[in-house]
């Protein structure tokens, strides 16, 4: 009996760390062998629930390791888990204190300007 209460709560625990876990892709300039250079922007998608929202000036999440402050970029687009886009107008109606959601942003010196938001469908 100890072993599958064990293997439950092993199975949660790392379920529950894979769902909190952020990814990240990294920004590299490379100089090519005829001089062009390629370039890779490193974004992070993280996900938390939200705590505090102002549209188009805050956005706060609680996230594992405790609240976290985005700022917005210059496009943000907005989208559903299943993928579909949401307007900007129709994001400002659907999007709650409380509600799960997940942003992609890149690092800009101390900031997180945010480049998507996705909530739930």
């Amino acid at each position: 009996m100890k072993i599958q209460i064990h293997s439950i709560l092993f199975a949660l625990l790392t379920a529950s760390a894979a769902i909190a876990e952020d990814t990240t892709t990294t920004k590299t300039t490379t100089t090519q062998p005829d001089g062009s250079q390629q370039t890779t922007v490193k974004t992070t998608t993280s996900s938390g629930t939200i705590t505090e929202y102002e549209p188009g000036t805050t956005f706060i999440m609680k996230e594992t390791s405790g609240p976290v402050t985005y700022r917005y970029g210059t496009k943000v687009n907005y989208i559903t888990k299943s993928g579909k886009v949401i307007s900007e107008t129709d994001m400002k109606t659907r999007i709650r204190i409380g509600i799960p959601a997940s942003v992609r942003y890149v690092t800009e010196g101390e900031n997180r300007v945010i480049s998507e938001i996705v909530i739930e469908d």
